[in-house]
C-alpha cells in the first residue's frame, strides 16, 4: 500500500489537461504584485464553479471563507468549539445571546462594522427563502445597541455560537444587499478583497492593507475554477496552479508526493442496515453483516489506502471521538445462510459502486444472497428514505454546518429523523440523542455525542466502514496553506509563496 507523503490530521491544522490551463492564471495583479517586490499572487485551482453567483447564502459561501475575504462573528476551533472572530466575546441568557464586536474592522468599501451592518446581514439571512441550511428550524432575528448584536431564537439553542459560524452567515458591507442577489464583491472584512468575478471561469482577490488582523502575506489570489480532477492535477504537475484542492485519488498516485497533503474529511462511508423490515429486521443478522464486512480491504482496494478504517461513526477529523470512545457491545451474530438482501447505492460518488461490488462478495462470501441496486441518486434517494432497501450505503458527511455531529446524528438515527434510512426506532438511541442535543458545547456536549454513537451503534442499524479523505495539492513553494477538514480555509493571511 502506497503511503501518502504527508497526512495532517486536524490537530495539526493550522487551521482537460495542462494545456487547457497554460495562461489561464495570468492578470495585471499578478504583475503589478511581482513588480512590486511584494511577493507573488497565489494561483488557486478550484474543483467547483459557484452556484449563485459567489451569494453567502449558498453554499458558495465556502469559497468566500477558503479565499479569506468574507468573515463570521465567530469561528471553530480544532475541537469545534467557538472563539472569537468578529465578535470578540458573548453571554447567553436564556433564549437570547448578546455578542460584542470588535473595535477597528472595516468593510473592503471602507465603512465600519457597526451593530448595525451584522444586523443587517443576519437578517437577510433569516428571512431568505431559501433560508442558509444552518438556521433551517430556527427562529433567529438580530438587534443592535451601539458595540453589541443580541441574537433571540425561538427556543434555548447552545448552538448560537456555533451556528454563527457558518460561512453561510458571514457579514458583508451594506452594499452587497442593494441588487436582487447579494454580491460580495468588495464587501468582505477579511485580509484579501474580492475585486472580480468572471462567472464560473475565474475570480480575482486582492490583499486588503487595512485588514484589522494584519497584512496578508501574498498581494493577492487568482482563482480558477476546474471542475475537471485530471486538468487540476495537471495544473499542479506542470507549475500552473500553486494550490490545488481535491486532486483524485486516481490523479493523487502519479503527482509527485511531497506535494500533496491527505486531510480526514468529517464524512464517513456507511452500510446502513433496515431495521423495520426484511432480513435485517433481526438484529443477530444485522451482526451477521457487520461481522462480514471487511473495511480494510474496501480502504486498499477501493481507496489505494488514502482512506481510515472506521472505528465508529465519527472519524479522524473529529480528533476528541478516539479519546471517549468505549468498547461498544453488540449482539451475537446470527446465520445468515441463504438469507437473500438487496443493497442500494448510487453513481453520483464514484468509488461507491465499486464499494458496493466489494461489500456484495464479502456478504456472499458469509452466506448471504447478495443484489445490487445502483442508480443516480437523484433517482434512488426517496427508495432509500421509504425504506426499500435492505441495506444502504451511503458517504454521510457526520459534520454539519455547526461543527456539530449531533445533528447528522439525530437527523440518520432518531425514530422521527429526517434521513433515517436504517428506519431506527430505538428509545434508548432516542433518549441518547436528545439529551447531546439537549447540552451545552463543550465537553459534557462532546461525551453526550459518544453515548449517542454507541447507542447507534449498538444496535448494529449502521455499519461505519471508512473515514474519506481530501487531497490538496501544494506546490514546493507555498508557505503556510491551510489543510482544513471542514473546508473553510484554504488562503489565510499568513499564505504565501517563497
Amino acid at each position: 500500500m502506497r503511503l501518502p507523503a504527508r497526512f495532517l490530521p486536524l490537530t495539526a491544522v493550522t487551521t482537460a489537461a495542462s494545456a487547457l490551463l497554460t495562461g489561464c492564471f495570468s492578470s495585471t495583479g499578478a504583475d503589478e504584485g511581482a513588480a512590486s517586490g511584494e511577493g507573488k499572487r497565489i494561483r488557486l485551482a478550484m474543483m467547483q464553479p459557484p452556484r449563485s453567483g459567489l451569494s453567502p447564502l449558498s453554499d458558495d459561501a465556502f469559497k468566500l471563507s477558503r479565499w479569506s475575504t468574507a468573515e463570521t462573528l465567530v469561528k471553530l476551533d480544532a475541537e469545534g468549539d467557538a472563539q472569537p472572530a468578529l465578535a470578540t466575546g458573548w453571554k447567553q441568557s436564556g433564549k437570547k445571546w448578546t455578542f460584542t464586536l470588535r473595535d477597528g474592522v472595516t468593510f473592503h468599501d471602507g465603512t465600519e462594522l457597526t451593530g448595525e451592518a451584522v444586523v443587517n446581514s443576519l437578517t437577510e439571512a433569516a428571512t431568505a427563502a431559501p433560508k442558509p441550511r444552518i438556521l433551517d428550524g430556527v427562529d433567529l432575528t438580530a438587534t443592535a445597541d451601539g458595540n453589541s448584536v443580541t441574537v433571540t431564537t425561538g427556543t434555548e439553542d447552545p448552538l448560537v455560537p456555533q451556528r454563527l459560524s457558518s460561512p453561510q452567515l458571514s457579514i458583508l458591507a451594506a452594499k452587497a444587499y442593494e441588487g436582487k442577489t447579494v454580491n460580495p464583491v468588495g464587501a468582505g472584512t477579511g485580509p484579501f478583497e474580492l475585486t472580480g468575478v468572471n462567472g464560473t471561469s475565474s475570480a480575482a482577490l486582492d490583499r486588503y492593507d487595512a485588514y484589522w488582523g494584519g497584512k496578508a502575506k501574498a498581494p493577492g489570489i487568482d482563482v480558477r475554477f476546474v471542475p475537471d480532477g485530471t486538468a487540476r492535477a495537471a495544473s499542479l504537475r506542470s507549475g500552473e496552479a500553486d494550490i490545488v484542492e481535491a486532486v483524485p485519488v486516481s490523479q493523487a498516485a502519479v503527482l509527485d508526493q511531497d506535494l500533496i497533503t491527505e486531510v480526514p474529511m468529517p464524512r464517513t462511508n456507511t452500510l446502513y442496515l433496515n431495521t423495520e423490515k426484511g432480513v435485517f429486521k433481526n438484529a443477530s443478522l444485522r451482526a451477521a453483516a457487520r461481522e462480514a464486512v471487511d473495511a480494510k480491504s474496501i480502504v486498499e482496494g477501493v481507496y489505494e489506502g488514502r482512506a481510515d478504517v472506521a472505528q465508529g461513526l465519527l472519524g479522524p477529523a473529529l480528533p476528541w471521538a478516539a479519546e471517549l470512545r468505549s468498547t461498544v457491545k453488540h449482539t451475537e451474530a446470527g446465520d445468515p445462510a441463504g438469507k437473500s438482501i438487496t443493497i442500494g447505492t448510487f453513481t453520483d460518488r464514484a468509488e461507491l459502486p465499486e464499494v458496493a461490488a466489494t461489500l456484495q462478495q464479502q456478504l456472499q462470501k458469509a452466506g448471504f444472497k447478495v443484489k445490487l441496486d445502483v442508480r443516480e441518486y437523484a433517482n434512488i434517494e426517496s427508495d432509500a428514505l421509504a425504506g426499500d432497501f435492505d441495506a444502504f450505503i451511503l458517504s454521510r458527511a457526520t459534520v454539519l454546518d455547526s461543527g456539530d455531529p449531533a445533528a447528522y446524528l439525530y437527523s440518520d438515527f432518531a425514530s422521527d429523523g429526517s434521513f433515517n434510512i436504517s428506519q431506527l426506532a430505538d428509545k434508548t438511541v432516542d433518549t441518547a440523542l436528545d439529551k447531546a442535543a439537549d447540552t451545552a458545547a463543550g465537553d459534557a456536549r462532546r461525551k453526550a455525542v459518544i453515548d449517542a454513537e454507541a447507542a447507534v451503534l449498538t444496535t448494529d442499524a449502521a455499519v461505519p466502514m471508512l473515514h474519506e479523505r481530501v487531497i490538496q495539492g501544494d506546490a514546493a513553494n507555498v508557505v503556510d496553506a491551510a489543510h482544513d477538514p471542514r473546508e473553510r480555509e484554504l488562503v489565510t493571511a499568513d499564505t504565501y509563496l517563497k
